[in-house]
């Protein structure tokens, strides 16, 4: 155990301690943040991020790249004098701006709730950032008191 400075005088604290209660907390804060992000999400705004997440992906790039490679050689080359969407495919463009115009403020929508919980994030973050500066400052100070008690033994001792 050190003795440590804190707003009450002579107060025994063990830094390790100290340390891991902070951390708990931290986590704990950065959980309760998650759980308030998730817990108030309506149906909508939780398709939202599932299509955010899908849309987003080399998944569906590629699947959709696929798509787009099965309809051009259906119209082209299999159906070619049947062909249901005939080049230049617009029909194929109708609804690629169909896709386009929903899917991005959707996928908008779900990024600005995460920007919201990533920002709460970073202030809690600046938070623990500031409890670790005040820990190390009391850490420097604890040990600037033992290197003075350190000096003031050898000077009694004659060492110094």
């Amino acid at each position: 155990m050190v003795r440590h400075r804190t707003h009450e005088p002579n107060i025994d604290v063990d830094i390790v301690e100290l340390i891991k209660d902070e951390i708990h907390k931290v986590e704990g804060t950065l959980r309760k943040v998650d759980d308030f992000y998730q817990k108030d999400l309506r149906k909508l705004e939780r398709l939202s991020d599932k299509i955010a997440k899908v849309g987003g992906s080399w998944g569906f790039i590629t699947g959709f790249f696929l798509f787009l490679a099965v309809w051009v050689i259906l119209n082209v080359i299999i159906l070619r004098s049947y062909a249901f969407d005939p080049y230049p495919f617009i029909l194929l463009n109708l609804f690629m701006s169909m896709l386009a115009s929903i899917q991005a403020p959707i996928i908008l929508m779900s990024q600005n709730r995460a920007a919201r919980r990533d920002q709460a994030r970073l202030e809690i973050d600046l938070e623990k950032d500031l409890r670790d500066l005040h820990v190390d400052q009391s850490s420097h100070e604890i040990l600037l008191e033992l290197h003075r008690d350190m000096n003031a033994i050898k000077k009694k001792l004659g060492l110094k």
